[in-house]
């Protein structure tokens, strides 16, 4: 069994490809939809929070965690692996090895929420990848972004791609992204490839990198396989079910049926 915890619905991206490369695989997700968003608070609140999140998904027989959420990747991660024994998983590391094998004009992009943004954790990431691959950690220029809007734009279903007040939200927060001439774009929250298309429209012939997807493609290289399970999925929030089982429906193509409102603040 595998956790993933997200602030809100992001980290179902990372879920649904978990989904695809551990079929078999019993998945357990934590959304904490009372609390969104994450990354508008200061430091320690997120990683208290972090800390309540993780204590709640080892209630269960978990043998690794995906911390499906930039926010706390960038912020937490050192915290949580000290507080627990078990592999934890970012969405850092693969979005930044991603985007450095994907670049063409050494030119990429990060947009997160600020506490993302606030951290360097992505750029730091990106040089370290690029070195990897070039041997010349200095090649790549990198351009940072904080996006607080798109997270509550996802949440509360503004998700079309011709939708006029998220078109208005990308073009605002986008368009030093153009200017710059990234071809890469690094999605530093997993809530933001619900909105791909819209940043598509915005940034075109721009390669898209989803962190929750790549989180889990690290996982599957890191992880090792396990005998034939279930691979079941069960969903827990923070908030009300009905509307998380509604939003979510767009993130699996599917609305999951057995979702359950848990108190976080009791963990």
């Amino acid at each position: 069994m595998i956790g993933i915890f997200d602030s809100g619905l992001g980290g179902l991206t990372a879920l649904k490809e978990a989904r695809l490369l551990f079929p078999k695989e019993d998945l357990v997700y934590f959304g904490d939809t009372g609390r969104v968003p994450y990354g508008t608070r200061s430091e320690e609140t997120i990683r208290a929070y972090a800390l309540q999140d993780l204590r709640f998904l080892t209630s269960f027989p978990i043998r690794a965690a995906v911390v499906a959420c930039g926010t706390v990747s960038t912020t937490s991660l050192p915290a949580l692996r000290g507080a627990f024994d078990l592999p934890i998983f970012g969405v850092v590391e693969g979005a930044a090895i991603a985007a450095a094998k994907a670049t063409k004009n050494r030119r990429v992009a990060v947009i997160g929420t600020p506490a993302t943004v606030r951290s360097g954790a992505f750029p730091e990431a990106i040089r370290q990848a690029y070195g990897a691959l070039t041997g010349n950690a200095d090649g790549v220029e990198i351009i940072s972004r904080a996006c607080p809007l798109f997270v509550p734009l996802v949440e509360n279903g503004f998700i079309e791609k011709d939708d006029p007040i998220t078109a208005l939200t990308c073009e605002r927060y986008l368009a030093d992204i153009r200017e710059f001439g990234a071809d890469t774009l690094i999605l530093g929250c997993t809530h933001y490839p619900i909105i791909a298309d819209a940043i598509s429209k915005t940034l075109p012939g721009v390669t898209l990198i989803n962190t929750g997807r790549e989180a889990a493609r690290l996982v599957r290289e890191k992880l090792p396989p396990i005998p034939e399970e279930k691979g079941e999925a069960r969903f827990f929030v923070s908030d009300r079910t009905d509307s998380f089982a509604s939003v979510a429906s767009v993130f699996l193509g599917s609305k999951p049926e057995n979702v359950t409102r848990i108190d976080i603040g009791s963990y």
